[in-house]
């Protein structure tokens, strides 16, 4: 009798459990599709590139570093139906200077490049790696082109007050058991801010990485953030701060592309 009761409590504690894990994804499914209607829904899907024009700051030990006019160029590739978790679909240029474009970071599928009038050289395999990384845990990169992913798991954790906002807190984990925090505003639904924790490649060392996201404006009929803080282990890295952001301006290709005459220099050591 004993051994009988145990199992008919055993029996229902899980199918409590597995209620609960489902509610918690039907709470994050909800969360994400209210987060892909605020942003613009079918024109935020359909956003095939990007140009954001203001300034860039660089901080070292939480003390200002650098300072730049900045443009941020990308284009979106065409994601495979479903999408795969090997796909990087996207390219980017980090233009900074005044009045002329005097230095730029160049990011492919497959390659990456620092160009100066020198020439350009390569970024180096670990940067690469690390951007790859952020823009695959980045929210907006993963909704426009991840949902849907196989064995992608997504799940509301909680609801409450973080830094004076309300927030519907989600963890969204890969196939690979990537797993990025994300939290929505509950009454806008627009993500204001994202953390996840990777390795340092050298060390191993666990490192936290945490992006706030604030003054959303119109852009083509998408939302998109003006203002951008990174933080990396508690300190502040990089503040981006848009005076415009515009969509969809068919980007030419030489902006994602070296030029045949560009000299190319050995990779720094």
């Amino acid at each position: 009798m004993m051994t009988r009761r145990c199992w008919i409590l055993g029996s229902a504690g899980c199918a409590g459990g597995t209620l609960l894990a489902q509610t918690r994804e039907a709470k994050g499914k909800a969360a994400v599709e209210a987060a892909l209607a605020a942003l613009g829904g079918a024109r935020f899907m359909a956003m095939r590139d990007r140009t954001e024009n203001g300034r860039a700051y660089s901080f070292y030990r939480d003390q200002l570093s650098g300072r730049s006019h900045a443009r941020f160029y990308t284009r979106y590739l065409t994601r495979p139906e479903p999408p795969r978790i090997d796909f990087f679909g996207l390219r980017e240029r980090q233009s900074f200077g005044k009045d002329k474009e005097e230095s730029a970071v160049l990011f492919t599928e497959t390659e990456g490049w620092s160009i100066t009038y020198r020439g350009a050289r390569p970024i180096g395999k670990e940067i690469e790696d690390r951007f790859r990384d952020s823009t695959r845990r980045n929210i907006f990169y993963m909704l426009r082109q991840r949902m849907g992913e196989p064995g992608m798991i997504i799940e509301q954790i909680a609801e409450e007050v973080v830094e004076n906002k309300p927030a519907k807190i989600v963890t969204i984990t890969d196939s690979d058991n990537r797993v990025v925090k994300v939290f929505f505003h509950t009454s806008t639904g627009l993500p204001f801010k994202q953390e996840y924790f990777r390795r340092d490649a050298k060390t191993r060392e666990r490192i936290e990485e945490v992006s706030y996201f604030s003054k959303y404006r119109d852009a083509g009929g998408v939302q998109w953030p003006l203002q951008i803080e990174k933080q990396r282990n508690g300190e502040k890295l990089v503040e981006i701060f848009s005076d415009t952001v515009q969509i969809n301006k068919d980007l030419k290709e030489d902006l994602f592309t070296l030029p045949t005459t560009m000299k190319v220099l050995p990779q720094a050591r």
